[in-house]
């Protein structure tokens, strides 16, 4: 028997590592560690073994994370500041941009230089719809929408909306929903950001 290796080999090195020891527990192995070396080796080889595994598992994040979680923030900083909640219409196939240009004449509604290929501002939340003003300077990569319906007004600009196979050119005016469960990529095709209207609802 060592009494070493059985408590190696006990799973509480591993516990400690993950940061879900109890507070005696890791005075325990804190103290554990600094009288014996093979344990404070074994822990280094854990960290090491559980960042290898993350690093050759991790999933790299849709470039619409980041710029969906700002705007996100902004938003509940404007609401905390003050701002009224507002209800932008719904998209549909007879809607204007001048629906719109209660948020897109404010000056805050404005796309900082330099910015983020994609920058967004939201004009409206509730559980079931968000509504945004969306800057797209190159492309939207690959997307496929299970549980929510995805709507395009083009304000500026022009891109080309690809489903599938199919591609779909939208200018200035255009509208376009994307079907549910179908591939979907944006791309714009002007020399200026293209700026639409974006809104997502729940399906």
């Amino acid at each position: 028997m060592n009494p070493i290796n059985d408590y190696i080999e006990s799973g509480i090195l591993e516990l400690f590592v993950m940061g879900v020891t109890s507070p005696e527990e890791t005075e325990e192995v804190e103290q554990m560690a600094a009288a014996h070396p093979e344990i404070r080796q074994e822990i280094e080889q854990i960290r090491q073994s559980i960042e290898t595994y993350a690093v050759a598992h991790s999933v790299e994040p849709q470039p619409t994370v980041k710029p969906l979680v700002l705007a996100t923030i902004d938003y509940m900083v404007r609401l905390q500041n003050g701002e009224p909640v507002s209800s932008p219409p719904n998209l549909s196939p007879e809607s204007k941009v001048e629906d719109y240009a209660a948020w897109l004449n404010r000056e805050d509604m404005k796309r900082p230089s330099p910015s983020e290929d994609i920058y967004v501002k939201i004009i409206g939340y509730n559980p079931s719809t968000t509504t945004a003003i969306v800057w797209l300077e190159n492309v939207a990569d690959e997307e496929i929408h299970h549980d929510e319906y995805e709507r395009f007004l083009i304000v500026e600009g022009t891109c080309t909306i690809t489903v599938e196979d199919q591609d779909n050119y939208l200018t200035p005016g255009s509208y376009f929903q994307i079907p549910l469960h179908k591939k979907h990529k944006v791309k714009v095709t002007s020399q200026i950001p293209c700026k639409v209207i974006l809104q997502r609802l729940a399906a």
